[in-house]
């Protein structure tokens, strides 16, 4: 019984120390908050928010402005205004978030696939049930690209699968979690 005590302890307090470590590398970055948030351009805000919520799970959490003459002197836009729709994927301070907007004057950017166009490519969100995030899609009218669902490869985890679909500006979202049943 001591031993197992001990044992314990001992298990305990690498924990400890292991988290300890953590906090310490994560507040040696500077970061204040380790998770980010994400701004989309979009061609119309009430679309992207319907695909969003309906299709995938966010929620809306919130809306704000900025004014031209802000958006211009922090260099955020030319000095077109933002109306910034606010989404969240889960709750807390950790939450994901997806800021929606648009200016109107936007081009979009070639993303046929991953590799076009540099800079961001693609949003992964991760699932716990790949039959219920599909049938989720279906019911929002939203089809899977190429082949997708597909298992994931030998050398990642094959018992599970990726899902592409893509919003209705043609941004490219990927869906991981276990294989479908069906």
């Amino acid at each position: 019984m001591k031993k197992i005590r001990h044992l314990n302890i001992l298990i305990l307090s690498s924990f400890l120390f292991a988290l300890a470590s953590v906090q310490a590398a994560h507040h040696e970055s500077n970061v204040s908050n380790p998770t980010i948030d994400l701004g989309c351009l979009v061609s119309n805000v009430e679309d992207s928010v319907a695909f969003y919520t309906e299709a995938l799970g966010f929620k809306v959490a919130g809306s704000f402005s900025v004014a031209g003459d802000y958006a211009k002197d922090v260099g955020l836009t030319e000095g077109s205004g933002l109306d910034v729709t606010v989404l969240s994927l889960g709750e807390g301070v950790g939450a994901t978030k997806l800021k929606l907007m648009s200016t109107g004057n936007s081009a979009p950017v070639a993303n046929q696939h991953i590799n076009t166009s540099l800079g961001f490519s693609y949003i992964t969100i991760f699932v716990d049930s790949m039959d219920k995030a599909l049938a989720r899609l279906e019911k929002a009218g939203v089809k899977t690209v190429a082949k997708s669902p597909l298992a994931l490869p030998e050398n990642l985890d094959p018992s599970m699968a990726l899902t592409l679909v893509r919003d209705p500006d043609g941004n490219i979202v990927e869906l991981v979690g276990p294989k479908p049943t069906k």
